[in-house]
């Protein structure tokens, strides 16, 4: 509970993410450049929190600061200005701080933000996927391989483990960096999005769990047979 505000520390990290898109925004909309005390004075942030949001967005990349050149005397003040990005629409740091965001809302605004995120993946999970003419079955192995399909899509790089056919190797993961910090929402989205899907094709199995970062680099989806009633296993 963060004692200033009485809010919890993942609403605290929501509503961080916006001031300081609120800023970047601030910044892109002035090209000359804002110093400390005009973005608190646009933004009503407190000078200091204003400074945090600034340091986060320089080491991300995403403003620059430069000491002001003045003729008359005294202290010369600090400028900060938006990077200039080409394609905004292509630079993955801009969805990353937008995932951050999203993941922070969750956090600080459900009741059980795990379960939350498992829906909202399940939710997608069944809009992605194609569903199978009607009274068609579809077989475990058309359906893992539609899974593949969908996953390699995204931007993740699954395989089947050689060892265990109903297990999926996930070596590459396109959100790991915003998984690190908040990985009861994204991991768990991930796991909705493959119950979606693979319900979603009326497929035979679910994906029944993850087990995050065996290794650095490497999660495992573990998939098995769905229950009798259509359902995820109970628990997921």
């Amino acid at each position: 509970m963060d004692p200033a505000t009485g809010a919890p520390p993942a609403q605290e990290a929501a509503r961080a993410g916006v001031s300081r898109l609120r800023i970047l925004e601030l910044l892109r909309s002035t090209p000359a450049g804002l110093g400390v005390q005009e973005l608190a004075g646009r933004t009503g942030l407190h000078a200091n929190t204003v400074r945090f949001h600034l340091d986060r967005l320089v080491g991300e990349g995403l403003a620059d600061r430069r000491v002001e050149e003045r003729e008359e005397p005294g202290r010369p003040r600090l400028v900060f200005t938006a990077v200039e990005i080409a394609d905004p629409a292509s630079d993955r740091r801009n969805y990353r701080f937008l995932a951050e965001m999203l993941a922070g809302y969750v956090l600080g605004t459900a009741a059980d933000a795990s379960s939350a995120a498992v829906e909202i993946g399940r939710t997608w999970g069944r809009h992605l996927s194609a569903r199978p003419a009607p009274f068609r079955r579809t077989t475990e192995d058309e359906a893992v391989g539609c899974l593949l399909e969908l996953l390699t899509e995204i931007g993740f790089a699954p395989e089947v483990a050689a060892e265990a056919p109903r297990t999926l190797r996930i070596p590459h993961c396109p959100f790991r960096e915003v998984a690190a910090e908040h990985r009861d929402v994204v991991c768990s989205i991930h796991l909705g999005l493959m119950q979606g899907a693979l319900e979603e094709m009326r497929a035979p199995v679910t994906a029944d769990r993850l087990v995050l970062f065996v290794a650095p680099d490497l999660c495992l989806a573990h998939l098995a047979p769905r229950s009798g009633d259509g359902a995820p296993p109970p628990g997921h």
